[in-house]
């Protein structure tokens, strides 16, 4: 019973494996719409001279030009006079990868700054020194001052994600190529200078660096490289660059580069103190500004938590912004799409031109202002993050925009429209007294409406909300009023209109959908816009009026209705719904409807408390009915307070009887608009709103004319780090008041697979180690209780065994990760961070699992397909053939170096492995190592399946030559098993067993390596391809690493010698244990998995090949003085 739940138990794992894998694999080659224009050019590269002393000489250096006209290379350098920029590509990118941006750049300084708008600008938070810095009064330049000159290097599209000495030789590289392009434009001034031209402006001070994937780190690595000249670089942009660690994190050298890095980058923003305290100087990153740019959710390559910045530039010096909540973008893009996506190319392009001061033609000194234009140019009105959005427990409009505070304070600082925008109080028609909670505009009538605070904003309904098309200042205007109707001069300040058209947001807005019938005209285009009032914004003021401008007519009648603006007072408390993980994981199988009737609220909020990147749902919102009742406009006079209805019509009788509808509406005198065929088709159906999603990590997102799709944010849930705000995602829905909708919400498996495999792959990958050194933990408690050696197979499985040890090993390395954490951050990760962390472990155990079945299936068919052959051949030993094959291979085996590396394998397997680290690749050493065990585990499985499944073998060859005796075919093979072994035919039985313990210790030990021999495929692969180019040797950290790891392999081939005794004062008996050693290394590679940090487990590794040799050699020296330390288990026999 108990075997038939360990083999349940394994088919399980083994089965949600399997399905993780084929899910995720599935999601991740799906095809991903981005929605990105392609951006064209006309580009030329123009080759930069290297001086001779430069040591990478394979490396080049480009300056872009745009255009398609040929042009003299030696006379256009001469006439350099803009502003410096280098590009710096990724991870096996082509330096041609600068044109989008070149072109662009180039496009962008003809044509001018954008065309200004006057929505809700982003600002700059306290930390981010907002205080000192106001965005919204930063003026832009009206006329870029001086044009970009893009540089770029070629590094001959060698992979750097995959080695840290690749990585390395770039980053010197930068710096000569920085050094080289201030030279260049000191050249050019010369040449000027020589020529008697007349010389504007002053030379480059410093180099903007705008570096992808890679390029962005080997950026920040450049700044802090000792020969880097003083603010030689001050402004750095990064587009889907990891910062915090490296994508793969596999090779050790790798880490380590990226975490000195880092540490550099700590210690550059810290204040030089003397010992009395006072500052020496300032810190010597002071002046550097970092911006990175996430590529969101589509970017599978590097996730948005490695892109962060938080805790490696202060927030005073850089932020990270994804794509999908960047100013003009709102898209989430593929890591290479990045590079081109016109609408993120093209604001980038007029960033950095804002970035340019128009007094010196140099970027601004001023580190606050050049944040501030990064903040105003790529970040929305929006707020950014979640925190923010739930920063006030009493105003609604925190979750959007900024908060007002009292009356009499940030009130007046507002900005107003300004006068140049066209507008005339004069020219607004008769007022509408709006008398219900919604209000309605369906086109530029030229009305003003009046919404009485008191009376409308009664009942709990004390927020505001407006959602419209209308462009703020030139379409629609927005005032708080303390009275109605005008005010005299002399009336207090404090007590004056204020005008708060400034808050409106922007919003995307998707393109708007044709209408099939009736009548061919486009429909309103969605909202672009968002409006929210708190009770703090409104307090003190009695009115607040919607000002429309009206629309001229067209050939005399009035134009359709292409505008739209819904406004609404409501209680926040009713538009909430929150999600359970529990409700999340039931809607797998039973799909979750939310029912919306009509007048519900504008804003809906949902709120999920499990993070939807890490469980990804699909929401649709589906229209049930929709129409317009109670609309407020008035039938009388201005100033009447009645009201008029307009019927509510459904979608299904305009479509059913359309000239009915149309009569029952023409009943009502209703002169807001005129009622077509068109107009009211547009009426019926509704508007399409957007849906706007945050994320601790990811931030927001934004998703234009919502109706169906999967939402899932680039989080960064249940990790070590985590906090528990990380689980929560939060969804505002803006839906039309005026419709009824049905809502379902149904998790996308594929989506989840596929986002589990991205967040937790390096953390699999450190656990499967674990599970390999918790399986040699078992094998040598086994052999030290004088036990027969289990199998890996075997040893996996009851290492899952419930409670222990599986509860043990688990529960053991997770809680010290949660005292570590208490003790150094002072908090503890959320519940989800051991849930995750326990599926991750399971789902390694699979993957080991199934590894293991393979190659231990591959090795037993080998055995017996060996064995069946050779028994065949020398049961036909008369052929004269098989003789002189025999006569042959004996006396190549009789050769004294043959006889020398048969007798000391392992040490010349280990000279040979250790030169190839040492001199050429870690990957080739550990292979080799690789091959030995191999090699070992094959002859171990063959001499086992000989003695048991081929008795007559042994009867048959019994009386051959002695030099292809039986026990002369396993001399070789017996010295690895030490002399209390024995291979006679008297002891057949136990020498079976004995080979099939070697094999299963062996085979532990081929896997634990083949995993460390694959951790550098990815290295091996960059190695490869730099063949002939003048590689370099391999990086200490990385020979010493695995030397260690050889020594594990080549000193301990066999299963003996797992502890060595040794006399204490202190202790009576201490005692030196594998047991001990492999539990340690176990539970390490458990940590190093949750601090995904993979790489760290070839620490681990070293320590216990250190170890293994330590014990080999005390082995030796007690067994030449005849000492009692080192203990050996009873020979044991198998029956």
């Amino acid at each position: 019973m108990k075997d038939l739940k360990d083999r349940c138990r394994v088919v399980t794992l083994v089965i949600l494996a399997i399905l993780v894998a084929l899910f995720g694999f599935y999601g991740l080659v799906k095809p991903v719409s981005n929605g990105c224009d392609m951006t064209y050019m006309y580009p030329t590269y123009i080759p930069i001279s290297s001086q001779k002393n430069v040591s990478s000489g394979k490396y080049r250096l480009y300056l872009y030009h745009e255009g398609w006209k040929k042009i003299d290379f030696a006379d256009h350098l001469k006439k350099l006079n803009g502003v410096p920029v280098l590009f710096i590509p990724g991870n096996g990118g082509s330096y041609k990868q600068v044109r989008s941006l070149g072109a662009e750049s180039d496009r962008a300084y003809q044509a001018g700054p954008l065309e200004r708008t006057f929505y809700q600008e982003a600002s700059l938070t306290p930390e981010e020194g907002g205080l000192e810095m106001d965005v919204a009064s930063l003026q832009l330049p009206s006329q870029f001052s001086r044009r970009l000159d893009w540089f770029a290097v070629d590094l001959e599209g060698e992979h750097s994600a995959m080695d840290g000495r690749i990585l390395e030789e770039h980053t010197e590289y930068v710096v000569y190529a920085i050094h080289r392009i201030l030279d260049q434009y000191k050249e050019a001034w010369d040449a000027h200078a020589r020529e008697g031209a007349a010389i504007s402006k002053s030379l480059p001070r410093s180099v903007i660096l705008v570096g992808h994937s890679m390029g962005g780190f080997v950026a920040r690595a450049a700044i802090v490289h000792p020969r880097l000249r003083k603010s030689a670089v001050e402004t750095v942009l990064t587009l889907s660059s990891p910062h915090q660690s490296p994508p793969l994190a596999l090779q050790p050298s790798l880490g380590h580069y990226f975490a000195r890095v880092n540490e550099e980058w700590r210690k550059g923003y810290e204040v030089q103190t003397d010992q009395a305290g006072r500052q020496v100087s300032d810190p010597a990153l002071s002046k550097v500004v970092v911006v990175s740019i996430a590529g969101g959710i589509n970017d599978y390559q590097v996730r948005s938590r490695l892109e962060s910045l938080e805790g490696i530039v202060p927030k005073a010096h850089g932020f990270m912004v994804t794509s999908t909540s960047m100013k003009n973008v709102w898209l989430s893009m593929e890591h290479q799409v990045i590079l081109w996506c016109n609408q993120l190319v093209v604001q980038v392009s007029h960033t950095l031109l804002s970035l340019i001061d128009s007094k010196t033609g140099q970027p601004y000194d001023d580190t606050r202002k050049r944040l501030a234009i990064f903040t105003k140019m790529l970040r929305s009105g929006i707020a950014q993050t979640f925190n923010q959005m739930k920063q006030s427990q009493t105003s609604m409009q925190s979750s959007l925009l900024p908060t007002m505070g009292e009356r009499g304070s940030q009130v007046h600082m507002l900005p107003e429209c300004p006068a140049n925008v066209q507008w005339s109080n004069d020219g607004l028609e008769k007022d509408l007294y709006i008398q219900t909670e919604t209000v309605t505009v369906l086109a530029m009538d030229g009305r003003r409406r009046w919404l009485d605070i008191q009376k409308l904003g009664s009942d709990g309904r004390n927020h505001f909300v407006l959602v419209t098309n209308l462009a703020p200042c030139s379409g629609v205007r927005l005032h708080l009023w303390p009275e109605r109707g005008k005010l005299p001069s002399n009336f207090p300040v404090d007590k004056r209109v204020q005008e708060v058209t400034s808050k409106m947001v922007h919003i995307p807005s998707g393109p708007a959908p044709r209408q099939i019938e009736p009548g061919s005209q486009t429909e309103q285009p969605p909202p672009s816009a968002v409006f929210m009032l708190g009770p703090k914004d409104m307090r003190g003021f009695r009115f607040l009026t919607i000002s429309v401008a009206p629309r001229p007519s067209i050939s005399g009648r009035p134009p359709p209705a292409a505008s739209m603006a819904v406004g609404q007072f409501f209680n926040p408390e009713e538009g909430q719904k929150e999600f359970s993980p529990l409700t999340l994981l039931s809607s797998s199988y039973s799909q979750k409807d939310i029912f919306l009737k009509e007048d519900h609220p504008i804003a809906f909020n949902l709120s999920f408390r499990i993070s939807l990147g890490i469980l990804p749902v699909t929401l649709s919102l589906k229209t049930a009915g929709c129409g317009i009742k109670d609309s407020g406009l008035p039938v009388k006079e201005a100033g009447d307070t009645e009201n008029s209805t307009i019927p509510y019509i459904t979608t299904d009788i305009l479509l059913s009887n359309y000239e009915s509808a149309k009569r029952q509406i023409s009943i009502v005198r209703c002169r807001a608009f005129v009622f077509t065929r068109e107009s009211f088709y547009i009426l019926a159906l509704g508007y399409s709103f957007p849906a706007i999603a945050w994320d601790v990590t990811a931030g927001l997102h934004v998703i234009p004319n919502f109706y169906a799709e999967t939402i899932a944010v680039d989080s960064a849930p249940a990790l070590w780090s985590s906090t528990p705000e990380s689980d929560k995602t939060a969804i505002l829905l803006l839906v039309d008041p005026h419709c009824s909708y049905k809502s379902s919400i149904t998790i996308s498996f594929t989506a989840a697979a596929s986002r589990f495999l991205l967040l937790y792959s390096s953390q699999i990958i450190a656990l499967c180690f674990a599970v390999i050194f918790f399986a040699l933990m078992c094998q040598a408690r086994a052999w030290d209780l004088s036990s027969p050696i289990p199998s890996m197979l075997r040893a996996v499985q009851s290492n899952l065994r419930m409670p222990f040890p599986a509860l043990l090993l688990i529960v053991v390395p997770i809680s010290v990760a949660l005292l570590l954490s208490l003790l150094i951050d002072q908090s503890v990760p959320p519940l989800s961070f051991i849930i995750i962390s326990t599926l991750c472990y399971l789902l390694a155990n699979g993957f080991m699992i199934i590894l293991l079945s393979i190659s231990q299936l591959v090795f037993y068919v080998a055995a017996v397909v060996q064995i069946f052959i050779k028994t065949r051949w020398q049961l036909g030993d008369r052929v004269r053939l098989f003789r002189q094959f025999v006569n042959l291979s004996s006396g190549f085996f009789s050769l004294k170096v043959v006889r020398f590396v048969a007798a000391n394998l392992s040490l010349v397997i280990a000279v040979i492995a250790s030169t190839l680290v040492c001199l050429v690749h870690p990957a080739l050493g550990l292979f080799i190592l690789v091959l030995l065990h191999a090699f070992c585990c094959h002859s171990a499985l063959c001499s086992h399946t000989r003695r048991m499944d081929f008795p007559e073998y042994i009867k048959d060859v019994s009386d051959r030559p002695s030099h292809f005796s039986a026990d002369s075919d396993h001399k070789s093979r017996d010295s690895f098993l030490g002399d209390g072994y024995s291979s006679s035919p008297e002891s057949a039985r136990s020498f079976a067993d004995t080979q099939l313990d070697c094999f299963h210790h062996r085979h532990g030990l081929l896997m634990l390596h083949l995993l460390a021999a694959l951790m550098f495929v990815p290295s091996l692969a960059a190695w490869w391809q730099r063949v002939g180019t003048g590689q370099s040797f391999p990086w200490l950290l990385d020979s010493v690493l695995c030397i260690c790891v050889i020594l594990h392999g080549t000193c301990n081939p066999k299963p003996d010698s797992t502890f060595f005794s040794f006399p204490s004062s202190s202790i009576p008996s201490g005692e030196l244990r594998m047991y001990y050693i492999y539990q340690f290394a176990g539970c390490y590679c458990f940590l190093s998995g949750l601090a995904l940090a993979p790489y760290r487990v070839f620490y681990a590794m070293a320590i216990v090949g250190f170890l293994s040799s330590v014990l080999n050699v005390l082995h030796k020296r007690s067994r030449e003085k005849g000492e009692a330390h080192v203990k050996r288990r009873k020979h044991s026999h198998r029956h």
